[in-house]
Parts: structure tokens; sequence; C-alpha cells
């Protein structure tokens, strides 16, 4: 059976332009990767949980923030990885620095027999729409390229309507 996550995209405007927050995953497999690694802070749902439930949740755990602004989905995608990941969008304004982020266990250096642990995401930042295609994991482009749809229709309904 394929995993399924679910995840937000928030966005802003500042001085006019249109920004995203996007997370970079922690620990040494992400360590030394920048291009094409940021993602929108999205988790895995529990068996029978709804997605904006399971967004929601993931999005505290691995920020720290929590927000109450309504959501909006951004239909769903499937990650080279064969993972489903189904997203929401929401307006909303965070400073970066304030990042608390879970800690997951893993073995580390491989096969030594150590544990240590890393934060599930390191760090956050906004970006310009042009420096998130850049900077974003490719296989969830398309929830920036639905969210710009929506900016430029100027329609919260709309948003609510699309697949």
């Amino acid at each position: 059976m394929a995993r399924k996550s679910a995840g937000i995209l928030v966005y802003r405007v500042d001085r006019g332009e249109l920004e995203v927050l996007l997370v970079h995953p922690g620990g040494p497999y992400w360590q030394k990767r920048d291009i094409g690694a940021w993602q929108i802070p999205k988790g895995e749902l529990f068996d029978n949980e709804e997605p904006d439930v399971a967004a929601r949740r993931e999005f505290v755990e691995e920020t720290g923030w929590v927000l109450k602004e309504a959501l909006y989905p951004l239909g769903e995608i499937r990650q080279h990885g064969g993972k489903s990941v189904t997203a929401f969008a929401t307006e909303g304004a965070f400073l970066v620095s304030t990042l608390v982020s879970q800690a997951f266990d893993i073995e580390w250096p491989p096969h030594s027999g150590l544990t240590q642990s890393f934060p599930e995401v390191d760090r956050a930042e906004w970006f310009t729409v042009v420096q998130a295609y850049e900077k974003m994991l490719d296989s969830q482009r398309p929830f920036l390229d639905r969210l710009i749809d929506f900016i430029s229709r100027g329609s919260v309904q709309r948003l609510a309507d699309m697949p």
C-alpha cells in the first residue's frame, strides 16, 4: 500500500511579492543538499486520519507553529518514490528564527551501532516564487503552480473548488 502524507503550503505577500514558506529536511542525508531539497511541511497520515488534520499536526511537529487559519485544498500529487501527498494552502506569517522541530533518531554513522538524534526540519525560509521553483523538491512543484493559479484568480472560493 502506498504511503500517504499531508502538508501545508503557507504563503504571504511581502512588499507586493508572493512568497511561500518551505522547510529543509533535517538529518545527515539532506545536510549538503539545497537545490531541489526544500519542501512543504508535511508528514504521514495515521490510519483513518483526515488529510487536513494530519497536515495541521505535521505542521506543528515540523515547525512548532500552530495554524488556526482556514485551509484550502491544493489537491494531491504522487512523488517519485510513490508516496501520495495531499496539500493545503493558507496565508500566514512566521518568523523563521522561531522554528522548533521535533527530532528523530537513526543509527549514524551507518552500521556504527550509534544512535543520533536529528531535527525533522533543520530550517525554514520564505522564498519568492522564482526561488521556490529552484529550491523545491520537483515532485511538489505542482502545489506551487496551483497556489499561483489561486492567487491570480484572487478567490479563496476558486481554490476550494480545485481538484
